[in-house]
């Protein structure tokens, strides 16, 4: 199963990719894990995308594609996986459809996770994860860049009748439940 996990940034996507990874024993695989591992790590790539990523801005298509690219060609990725964090863009979307092409793979459902945006800047701030744009003014500035650049995907997903949009709000559980009734019923 191949799955992409979408929504803003504070919808709690990481969050429900464990939870899907441990109930349908396929692995996550988040962008922003392997950029963040990328900046600890001070990388030429890391210092890259830190200065990128503090400014409130995306990381250009063909770096993030990369580095997709080439981790779901490996082999523990093989049997399927959950996308967290990408595609963010129309470019993106259709490049990664490509790899899939070439690949002999298909995408199985695009989950969007939908949260106002109040209760983001809320979550996002309570978090605590001492990132530096994690203040209302850089937060919003993060939420109009995806509502510009990513939320459109979306509509390339809804075209491939791949879309499946879940209320984002509620507990964890309540929200995995609603995402597992999507899956369970793209599987058979």
């Amino acid at each position: 199963m191949q799955l992409i996990l979408f929504g803003p940034p504070g919808a709690g996507k990481g969050t429900q990719a464990k939870l899907i990874q441990e109930h349908y024993d396929i692995p996550q695989l988040s962008t922003g894990d392997m950029f963040r591992a990328a900046i600890k790590n001070e990388t030429e790539l890391g210092k890259k995308v830190k200065s990128i990523l503090d400014s409130g801005e995306l990381v250009p298509d063909e770096t993030v594609v990369e580095l997709v690219a080439e981790t779901i060609r490996k082999p523990e990725y093989q049997k399927g996986y959950i996308l967290d964090g990408f595609p963010r863009t129309i470019k993106q979307a259709e490049m990664y459809d490509e790899i899939l092409k070439a690949d002999g793979k298909e995408l199985h459902a695009f989950v969007s996770l939908e949260v106002p945006q109040q209760e983001l800047i809320d979550r996002i701030t309570s978090r605590g994860e001492g990132r530096e744009d994690d203040t209302p003014e850089k937060i919003k500035v993060r939420l109009q860049v995806y509502e510009d650049e990513t939320s459109p995907v979306k509509a390339h997903y809804e075209k491939q009748g791949k879309l499946f949009e879940i209320d984002g709000v509620g507990t964890i559980d309540e929200i995995q439940q609603r995402i597992r009734k999507v899956l369970d019923a793209r599987k058979s």
